[in-house]
């Protein structure tokens, strides 16, 4: 070992990235190797290429596991893959609150502290008109802290067809269970009426609560009440109305074809109490739960001790406020997610167009075009879809997963679809300065097909 780590490639990567590294990666790769020689796989190895394996190595433990890619699926709200990319401006605005103190429980005004929620309290006032608004982890934390302050150990109404299951294993009796609450199943999968929360509510009521199924879609023979009559028999009754939306849509995307994705600020104008979404969703922000509307639970909310322990940092709060402001400004454009909604057909086409062409000159490639169809993804607008212009990519050696294989662990990774067993670039979710690097990757594999 003493004899690799004195050669002079070895210390200049030393010099580089450090001696524990290059120590760790050397110890690993003689390891494999004398299990190599005691298995009879081989009966020596040169020196210089013990050396260029033990530079990879080291290499490849010097690279950060979370690394950036390029989504060629053409799922937008992509889990997998980090859901919304942050706007531009989000990410200047994290920056320099990142690298620097800032206001975070500080009140600049008066001189003394004060809170954090103040940031992105104002901006969703104006947005949305609610009264109060908190930021928590997550929206499994806001339902957690939403049921645990308001329903602790009395009853949440929920209709059976809304009991819910999303990605993670996220599902609403276990949530409710967790928080403290009782819940109160009504109606049944298909059908729930009016009638039927009206007949559960009792004085061990604390919540009515209406969940949007965002990850499925129920059709044929169902019936669920409107919310407006939901906010009537709530006020009526004098119990709470929680709706967890999931998504959380800002904005109206019907003329998109996008029907069923109830938008945050119509809830909150109908009478609901507290409107429960994520922030890395449609509303295309950080990792965020949201709990907005009415002042006084979400007063009751913040006070409670699990507030503190699901808070959001200062880097949330720096992204997530310069995202609401470009929903203020109506520049939608500037946030990617919904920039990438309203791509149409045709502009994706032309992109694809000189993509295929570019891709079609390498050796043993074939590039061809033809109509297919992106997702929103992330739980988001089931069954539904927008139309795109997909490039259908072959290669004379090499098969479909093979292919898939070569981009995904290229550098960046690229990340595709396989369907029929083809390859499918969908550039909805490319950003244009990315193309190079597919052609790029596509490049690599021409020229070395075991990559």
């Amino acid at each position: 070992m003493d004899d690799l780590l004195a050669r002079e490639g070895l210390r200049a990567l030393e010099e580089r990235v450090g001696r524990r590294l290059v120590v760790e990666a050397t110890r690993k790769v003689l390891q494999g190797l004398r299990g190599r020689i005691s298995s009879g796989e081989i009966s020596s190895v040169s020196v210089e290429m013990l050396e260029k394996e033990i530079v990879a190595a080291t290499e490849s433990a010097a690279q950060p596991s979370l690394q950036p890619l390029i989504n060629a699926s053409g799922v937008i709200l992509h889990t997998n893959l980090g859901r919304a990319p942050l706007a531009r401006a989000a990410i200047e605005h994290l920056g320099e609150t990142a690298t620097g103190y800032s206001n975070l429980e500080y009140d600049l005004e008066r001189g003394e502290r004060g809170q954090r929620d103040q940031h992105t309290d104002c901006l969703f006032a104006q947005l949305l008109g609610a009264e109060r608004t908190l930021v928590v982890n997550n929206n499994a934390a806001a339902v957690l802290l939403a049921l645990n302050t308001l329903a602790e150990g009395g009853e949440v109404i929920v209709s059976r067809g809304e009991l819910i299951e999303i990605g993670g294993s996220f599902r609403i009796p276990e949530i409710c269970a967790k928080s403290g609450a009782l819940l109160r199943e009504v109606g049944t999968t298909n059908r729930t009426r009016l009638g039927d929360y009206a007949a559960a509510i009792s004085d061990r009521t604390r919540l009515l609560m209406r969940v949007h199924a965002s990850n499925f879609r129920m059709v044929g023979f169902t019936e669920r009440p409107d919310l407006k009559e939901l906010v009537s028999l709530a006020s009526e009754r004098n119990v709470l109305l929680l709706e967890d939306l999931g998504s959380g849509c800002l904005v109206d995307l019907s003329s998109l074809g996008i029907r069923d994705e109830p938008v945050a600020g119509a809830s909150l104008r109908a009478g609901v109490d507290i409107v429960t979404f994520s922030g890395d969703k449609m509303l295309g922000g950080p990792q965020a739960g949201i709990l907005t509307g009415r002042r006084e639970p979400l007063e009751k909310i913040r006070r409670n001790p699990l507030f503190r322990a699901l808070r959001v940092d200062k880097l949330t709060v720096a992204a997530l406020e310069t995202t609401v402001a470009l929903y203020l400004r109506n520049d939608w454009n500037a946030i990617p997610a919904l920039r990438m909604m309203y791509l149409t057909r045709e502009q994706i086409a032309a992109r694809a167009e000189r993509l295929a062409e570019r891709i079609a000159a390498l050796p043993g490639f074939t590039a061809a075009l033809e109509d297919g169809e992106s997702v929103i993804g992330g739980g988001s607008t089931p069954g539904q879809s927008l139309p795109t212009r997909l490039v259908v990519v072959t290669h004379a050696a090499e098969s479909a997963p093979a292919m898939e294989a070569a981009l995904r662990r290229s550098t960046p990774p690229v990340i595709a679809r396989i369907e029929r067993d083809r390859l499918l670039l969908d550039l909805r979710t490319v950003f244009p300065e990315q193309e190079e690097d597919i052609v790029r990757a596509c490049a690599q594999l021409a020229n070395n097909p075991e990559v």
